[in-house]
């Protein structure tokens, strides 16, 4: 008797095995077939259910990748480490730190510190004295503050080059106005540098240390910072892991909760996901692959209940509400050419394979 329950408890678990095989083997063909347009390597994660229901990570590096890979290494004053990406790798995350940085200053809303209808003059007076304090904490979090902004490249630069928070927030009082706030959509690094600047008055800290202690310390984001830098950059500074940046989208996923811990409330959740380019709002600078696609708090709204931050070097972080599931693709790559017709075709495949 003992014998056969051993036999059916291996039968059972090799035919499960098997299944889940070719369960995801076409999202591991996948990123097979597009692992060297994205840099050589990658690592995908998909949770559900409570789980880490897929992980894969795919290195095939070639010496032109490698190449780069040093020289920009190099740049940075680091070493140039080419091995497989594990759910522990960690890397810039360039813009999907928005979604993180959107996170945060909800945290502030959730206590009544500030609210989104707030003007940001009533913080930071040298923009009012610029004509922009009449500017929403909402209006910076949707980038919709009508500032003209440089491109991000340059804006960069001038960030790099600024010895503190009060200084880029100087700068940024002097750039010219292009449209009434509220009214003009501008991809940018600029509404999150003021919202930024807004919680570091708040509360008396770095923008840095807030972040430590309202979202990456409670998500057990251990390997998840804003770096060390003179001025943190909140739209795109932040690097992360994907076991860090999972808790982020479980969190999200699951309404603000996570492992029984409240850290946003339902309503900010909610707050974040409202798409804030209406009818009547003007795009004025949106990036190529974006095109068409909605933006609320920090993140984009993509079809069919799916939402996203992606960043320039190529990573990819999603949810999908509407089937319950959350996902991040880490990679690093510069060449955007076709990039979001990659992410349509991943995410089909991704819940082509969920049950």
């Amino acid at each position: 008797m003992k014998k056969n329950i051993l036999l059916l408890w291996l039968f059972f678990g090799l035919a499960g095995n098997a299944f889940a095989q070719e369960q995801y083997a076409k999202l591991n063909q996948w990123l097979e077939n597009n692992v060297d347009d994205m840099g050589g390597r990658a690592i995908l994660m998909v949770y559900q259910d409570g789980k880490i229901v897929y992980s894969h990570a795919v290195n095939q590096m070639n010496n032109r990748q490698k190449i780069l890979g040093k020289l920009i290494a190099s740049r940075q004053g680091k070493t140039a480490d080419f091995s497989d990406y594990t759910a522990n790798s960690k890397q810039p995350i360039a813009s999907c730190s928005k979604w993180l940085s959107a996170a945060l200053v909800m945290t502030f809303v959730d206590e009544g510190k500030l609210k989104l209808t707030d003007t940001v003059g009533k913080f930071l007076p040298v923009l009012s004295k610029n004509g922009k304090g009449a500017i929403t904490i909402k209006q910076c979090l949707s980038h919709t503050t009508g500032i003209l902004s440089p491109d991000l490249r340059e804006n960069l630069k001038e960030i790099r080059a600024i010895g503190s928070m009060d200084e880029a927030i100087e700068q940024i009082a002097q750039y010219p106005i292009e449209g009434q706030a509220g009214k003009v959509f501008r991809y940018s690094n600029t509404g999150l540098q003021i919202a930024g600047a807004v919680i570091e008055k708040i509360s008396g800290k770095s923008f840095e240390t807030l972040f430590a202690e309202r979202i990456a310390s409670p998500l057990e984001m251990k390997n998840t910072d804003f770096g060390k830098a003179k001025v943190a950059l909140p739209a795109g500074g932040a690097s992360s892991t994907p076991n860090d940046y999972m808790n982020f989208l479980k969190m999200i996923l699951n309404k603000g909760n996570f492992q029984g811990k409240q850290i946003l409330s339902e309503k900010s959740i909610a707050e974040m996901q409202v798409n804030r380019i209406t009818a009547e709002v003007k795009v004025a600078h949106s990036p190529t692959e974006a095109g068409g696609l909605g933006y609320g708090f920090g993140e984009w709204m993509m079809a069919n209940g799916a939402i996203s931050s992606p960043g320039l070097f190529g990573s990819f972080p999603w949810i999908n509400n509407d089937k319950k599931y959350c996902a991040f693709l880490m990679t690093f790559y510069l060449k955007s050419d076709g990039r979001q017709e990659k992410y349509v075709e991943l995410r089909k495949l991704v819940e082509a394979s969920l049950l």
